[in-house]
């Protein structure tokens, strides 16, 4: 593997307001009905967060930290799978922006500092 580093940027809008999108990424049992995971932390800074899997075995896929959180419009996470959850090179950084366009709400996400060719870059890569 290399130390060099990627990023992605996805933007997405939706016909709701900025409030809405970030409960959906921020509240379980709205993410649950829309992802299939719940997404679970109290979202302060410096409090950890779990990405589970909304199924029987409530598998814990990803970990991470909030870095930063300005609700509705701005929340930052760090980011690595569960089963590399104590080596720290294996962290990224998620940045969701969220603001009022138009009648809608438009969603960047940018997910950086991905080791180059990881699994979780190729996976971030795909959407």
């Amino acid at each position: 593997m290399t130390n060099e580093t990627t990023s992605f940027v996805h933007v997405t809008y939706v016909r709701t307001t900025p409030e809405k999108v970030f409960e959906a990424i921020t509240k379980p049992d709205f993410a649950r009905r829309y992802w299939g995971h719940e997404n679970v932390s109290d979202w302060k800074p410096g409090s950890n967060w779990q990405h589970i899997r909304a199924n029987d075995e409530r598998s814990v896929e990803i970990v991470g930290e909030v870095i930063e959180g300005s609700p509705p419009i701005r929340l930052v996470t760090s980011w690595a799978g569960a089963s590399r959850a104590d080596d720290p090179a294996a962290y990224s950084r998620v940045t969701y922006e969220i603001e009022e366009y138009e009648d809608m709400a438009r969603l960047t996400v940018t997910h950086d500092e991905l080791v180059a060719g990881s699994s979780m870059a190729i996976g971030i890569s795909k959407g």
